[in-house]
């Protein structure tokens, strides 16, 4: 009985707990498809051009990247690779901790296991959220992480947003407030939820590289266990015949 009140206890709880975070902003879908290897290949791209800078990704070396993605050692090495020249390292940041810390207030978290930490649609989410905010010392604030303390990296891809309640002040913007373009980058709206679904998409690979090896494998393993099956029943059949 103690048991059974306990358990009702925690969850009373938990719902009570998700009622108090349920007011946030609707999580975008960011419909990754890690089997893809050209989208993880653009994914490592903007990773290493726009993320490494800061954050780093020291559980996931070079050369299981460039195997993983269906890349030549050369190509990584030449595109790739601008902290190290040696293809088996990791995916170490070049800047200092205590750089980072002094410059941003805290140092830019290491990004290998974040997809698993945060969930796929959080990340594709947090990237299209930016939008300006003059009261934040970097100029932008997001949706999705309130307050916090990464710029826009992606500003130049993307361009800036603002959020369309302009009645609103930035500071204290309204969760449910949409965002509209306020300044064009590069790239059009599609062209960017493209580039950050690739991104994404890179980032869950780091997070698990032997899920594209579990995807190989079951493939297989689902493709013996069909024949197993047929073999089976055709052997039962010959062994039941003469029992009806």
């Amino acid at each position: 009985m103690n048991k059974l009140i306990c358990a009702l206890i925690l969850w009373g709880m938990t719902g009570l707990a998700l009622a108090a975070g349920g007011h946030g902003p609707a999580l975008l879908e960011a419909n990754v498809n890690i089997g893809n290897k050209t989208s993880l290949q653009r994914g490592a791209r903007l990773f290493v051009n726009y993320c490494l800078s800061c954050h780093s990704a020291q559980f996931m070396r070079y050369q299981r990247m460039a195997t993983d993605l269906g890349l030549d050692d050369s190509v990584v090495k030449d595109n790739l690779m601008f902290t190290t020249d040696k293809i088996g390292d990791t995916m170490k940041v070049a800047m200092r901790p205590a750089d980072a810390e002094k410059w941003f207030g805290v140092a830019p978290p290491d990004l290998s296991v974040i997809a698993r930490a945060r969930g796929a649609d959080w990340l594709y989410s947090f990237l299209n959220g930016f939008y300006l905010d003059d009261t934040r010392p970097t100029g932008v604030n997001n949706l999705y992480f309130p307050d916090t303390a990464m710029p826009h990296v992606l500003s130049e891809l993307q361009g800036y947003q603002q959020l369309k309640d302009h009645g609103e002040e930035a500071g204290h913007a309204s969760h449910a407030a949409p965002l509209e373009l306020a300044q064009a980058g590069k790239m059009d709206e599609a062209e960017y939820r493209q580039a950050t679904r690739d991104l994404v998409a890179f980032l869950v690979y780091v997070g698990e590289p032997a899920k594209l090896v579990r995807y190989r494998v079951g493939f297989w393993v689902i493709a013996f266990l069909f024949v197993l099956f047929v073999a089976t029943y055709l052997m039962k059949r010959e062994y039941w015949k003469d029992v009806h």
